[in-house]
């Protein structure tokens, strides 16, 4: 469980899995696997799905991600796990189902923590996960991005795991710590959900993959191979760093609806090699309060040249333009000029149609989307039809201002002013 990373890093460990021999199945935010196969489609993060996975007499091996609704509704649905993970504790859905702040959310997430029999891989780097060790029968199995961090060189030191990025000279290294044995796992680089390492929380979720499939006892060369060959293309992460390469620009379809989401998606296009323009479109749920939507948009205010706002579908009890309004107001607050802000507040479908007709060659577009299905249809069809050819008839401009006329970026949300995480391997090949 966590808040973000959930069905990525189990995704990540399914695959591992199967890879080792096992009959995985899965329980996450796009459905119910067995053996690769979706059996039901949906939200299965609950306790009724994890029943199916367990209850199937072909599963071997069971990863179920496990959010704070199902729980809060109507607990696990199982009393025991040989190895449970909390990944991180940030703000979503508070205000909702009696959840009111992030310790009364870490409260709920605790429960896998307290149920973890044999291990529990939790985030060092997150104080609220981190304390949960205190109340799991299982050993920690620690992972953090920062190798000075001391709660994890302590347990090294008294004969503990842990998952440690480190920096090298050729870039980042996944480091297991196996007591004080220094076990190199892979670059970061060579696991291609990373984009070459640009993408820093799907390393961090790549460490927790490979420290939940440690902690189960697959060999690390199987973990290695697991993370080298597992991708985030359409059809194995919907809605999970997709990108298409097949328009004169680049289009990259994801689903970040929170602050702490949308900030890592925003550092990793800044630090993405990008020859044209960084386009965004960006909206928030509506069930979310408003300094939660206020905190996403400042969060995109970092990552983007052009923005269009969009709202959902689905309002979940907002008034027509009251999503729009708030992100523009944040974007606004975080210092984004409003002509770089489409004028209107778009539908989806309106809102991904007029981004991809903005885009010109060298462009970089990224899509937050809620319709993964329909949204990457519309990327894929984009200008097979003679209705929007790509980079055919022009259409009426949804910005203000002529570009050459845009505001410029303040320097704090400048390319040049972003703290680069990019690997410091010479050579490095464009993005």
């Amino acid at each position: 469980t966590g808040t973000n990373g959930k069905t990525t890093t189990t995704r990540m460990v399914g695959h591992i899995l199967k890879l080792s021999g096992f009959h995985v199945g899965m329980t996450t935010s796009d459905g119910v696997y067995i053996d690769g196969e979706l059996t039901v489609k949906g939200d299965m993060t609950g306790p009724w799905a994890s029943h199916l996975v367990l209850r199937d007499p072909n599963v071997d091996a069971a990863v179920l991600e496990t959010a704070r609704g199902g729980i809060v509704r109507s607990g696990l649905g199982w009393r025991k796990c040989k190895v449970g993970a909390v990944l991180n504790i940030a703000s979503d859905h508070l205000g909702m189902g009696g959840v009111n702040d992030l310790d009364e959310l870490a409260e709920i997430k605790q429960v896998i923590a307290e149920v973890a029999q044999e291990y529990v891989v939790l985030n060092a780097d997150d104080e609220r996960a981190a304390r949960m060790a205190e109340h799991s029968p299982g050993k920690p199995f620690w992972v953090t991005m920062n190798r000075e961090n001391e709660r994890v060189r302590r347990h090294i030191r008294e004969q503990g795991k842990a998952v440690v990025l480190e920096e090298g000279l050729n870039g980042r290294m996944i480091v297991l710590y196996d007591g004080e044995e220094h076990i190199p796992v892979l670059w970061a680089r060579q696991i291609p959900a990373t984009v070459e390492g640009h993408a820093l929380h799907n390393v961090q979720n790549a460490m927790f993959a490979a420290a939940i499939a440690l902690a189960l006892g697959i060999s690390l060369e199987n973990v290695r191979q697991g993370l080298r060959t597992f991708t985030t293309d359409f059809y194995q992460t919907p809605g999970r760093m997709n990108f298409y390469n097949e328009h004169p620009f680049r289009v990259l379809l994801d689903y970040a609806h929170n602050a702490h989401g949308m900030a890592s998606m925003a550092q990793m296009v800044r630090d993405l090699t990008v020859h044209g323009r960084r386009i965004g479109v960006i909206s928030a749920p509506g069930d979310r309060r408003d300094e939660d939507i206020l905190d996403l948009a400042r969060a995109a205010a970092r990552g983007f040249d052009l923005l269009l706002v969009r709202e959902d579908d689905n309002l979940r009890g907002r008034r027509p333009g009251e999503v729009g309004a708030l992100l523009r107001q944040g974007l606004q607050a975080a210092g984004f000029p409003a002509d770089r802000i489409a004028d209107q507040i778009f539908a989806e479908e309106d809102a991904v149609q007029r981004a991809l007709e903005t885009a010109r060659p060298g462009d970089l577009v990224v899509i937050f989307g809620d319709k993964l299905d329909r949204c990457w249809q519309q990327i894929v069809s984009f200008g097979r039809t003679a209705e929007a050819p790509v980079g055919g008839t022009p259409v009426a401009p949804i910005f203000a201002s002529r570009e050459q006329d845009l505001t410029p970026l303040p320097p704090v949300l400048a390319p040049e002013s972003m703290p680069s995480t990019r690997s410091s391997r010479a050579g490095e090949h464009d993005d």
